[in-house]
């Protein structure tokens, strides 16, 4: 079992930045590829980006690429999202998400992620 908390949410001007941490509790940690997603109001949630430590794999949606940077510490079980030129549109709750390692190629259907965090909620003001 996994167990996700996050945090570094908060409130943001447009142009801005945020880092959300995950911390990880429970085995294995650097076997899990870890994701994050996020989920505004009235809308389906959505992948963001994903990174696998075994296999080197990192992804990103095309809508925050060039904008985020997803990062690990294995040694402290925490993965990160530095968030940077924030726009109004990634407004939403984001959270982290992970799977045990099963291939390169990484998921970005949240139906696939096995353990989830609460969320944390990132505002950003025009």
């Amino acid at each position: 079992q996994v167990q996700l908390v996050e945090s570094g949410g908060g409130l943001v001007q447009a142009g801005g930045s945020l880092r959300l941490s995950c911390a990880a509790s429970g085995r294995g940690f650097s076997s899990y590829t870890m994701g994050w997603f996020r989920q505004a109001p009235g809308k389906e949630r959505e992948f963001v980006s994903a990174n696998s430590w075994s296999y080197g794999s990192t992804a990103y949606a095309d809508s925050v690429k060039g904008r985020f940077t997803i990062s690990r510490d294995n040694t402290k079980n925490t993965v990160y999202l530095q968030m940077n030129s924030l726009k109004p549109e990634d407004t939403a709750v984001y959270y982290c998400a992970a799977y045990y390692d099963g291939s390169y190629r990484l998921r970005t259907d949240p139906g696939q992620y096995n353990y989830w965090g609460q969320g944390t909620q990132v505002t950003v003001s025009s």
